[in-house]
């Protein structure tokens, strides 16, 4: 069946993550409006496709048990000059981040992995792009801010294209998320075919 590159993250809601997208692409990041805006929980991870049912249902395990919580973000911060990233940082929501990506990452799950570096929630908002360009991300967005109540999480898949799509959302216990499904993706084209009104990235 072959690999798919799959990732595992919090989708920053709107109207802030079209509000960060934007403003990445216009940075000059050309990855942008290939990525939606979120938090990781799974870096970018190829396995073999006949892997994700076992992965599926390990992720709805793991939802199904984990309360919401809040997330508050706050200015900017950067792994420069180990890593070009800029980035928007988590004032508020750092341990439920923390404990939910190791929880996912589970050491006898199906999405076990390694990091290279240590585990730090953030929202990337310029990623490779020159010097300058990453200044002027830090301070464009010194005195952002945005909260909400994170209920879900969301597994993605990478296309051959390099945009990354949602393929399903995984709600904690049983109440809503707002996920905008991307274009293009499974959840999109569902919900088009229902009638439904998905808002694009």
């Amino acid at each position: 069946m072959g690999t798919v590159t799959l990732g595992v993250s919090i989708a920053v809601p709107e109207p802030y993550g079209s509000q960060l997208q934007e403003l990445r692409a216009g940075f000059g990041d050309a990855a942008a409006h290939g990525i939606p805006t979120h938090v990781t929980l799974v870096p970018p991870t190829e396995v073999e496709a006949d892997r994700l049912p076992a992965i599926r249902a390990h992720l709805t395990e793991v939802a199904a048990a984990f309360p919401a919580f809040p997330m508050r973000l706050s200015g900017t911060g950067t792994f420069r000059p180990v890593s070009p990233v800029v980035f928007v940082r988590i004032a508020e929501g750092v341990a439920g981040c923390t404990r939910l990506q190791a929880e996912v990452r589970d050491p006898s799950g199906p999405l076990s992995r390694e990091l290279a570096f240590p585990y730090h929630p953030h929202v990337t908002v310029a990623h490779g792009i020159s010097e300058e360009a990453m200044d002027l991300a830090f301070t464009t967005l010194a005195d952002y801010a945005a909260e909400w109540v994170c209920d879900g999480f969301a597994l993605y898949e990478q296309g051959s294209d390099g945009v990354w799509r949602k393929l399903r959302e995984y709600p904690f216990g049983s109440g809503p998320i707002g996920v905008p499904a991307q274009p293009g993706s499974p959840a999109d084209q569902t919900a088009e075919a229902a009638g439904a009104t998905v808002r694009p990235s």
